[in-house]
């Protein structure tokens, strides 16, 4: 797990002060990628550092094109040259396509940032959709209620995470399959 702390130490100094609530989000996102990392074999390292990761878009000096899967991804790319798989975890997860479609940003992601499709993106999906933004541990209605009472209706995210729903209880529901829950 040589990476995990890179991954770990990266979000925090992009994360940790100048967007605290997201840093507590993105912890608990961190931990629950540890406790399940065993579902993913020999890509458990790989899940925990997009963990880690998966937020940093939102660090105000990465914020380039408004949307923090895809300013995330070029950031990793460009400046860290990370992983291109952890890069494309980053970039996807959570069904970021649907929203960046609703965003006219759809052509950017896919093209820069292909989806992995596997269950390594369900996982990473299960770890941010079962933490709420203060990090501790929901199910994915309650994940899903919050978002919706914290954006609105008729906003954007809103309806991204509508149209997203099934896909999200569907990578939900394998991880906990794998988890035997």
């Amino acid at each position: 797990m040589e990476h995990v702390p890179w991954a770990r130490d990266l979000a925090r100094h992009l994360l940790a002060e100048p967007l605290p609530t997201r840093w507590a989000h993105v912890q608990g996102v961190g931990h629950t990628a540890e406790e399940i990392a065993h579902i993913a074999g020999d890509d458990a390292e790989m899940l925990i550092c997009a963990a880690w990761l998966h937020d940093i878009g939102y660090a105000p000096d990465l914020n380039m094109a408004g949307f923090h899967p895809l300013d995330g991804a070029r950031y990793l790319r460009d400046v860290e040259h990370a992983d291109e798989r952890l890069i494309r975890l980053v970039a996807n997860h959570s069904c970021a396509l649907i929203e960046a479609r609703n965003r006219g940003l759809a052509d950017d992601l896919d093209s820069e940032f292909p989806s992995p499709a596997d269950f390594l993106l369900d996982a990473l999906t299960f770890c941010d959709m079962t933490t709420s933004p203060t990090g501790t541990p929901v199910n994915l209605e309650q994940r899903l209620a919050e978002a919706f009472a914290r954006y609105g209706d008729g906003h954007l995210v809103t309806r991204s995470l509508t149209e997203a729903r099934p896909q999200l209880q569907a990578s939900t529901d394998r991880v906990l399959a794998a988890l035997g829950r």
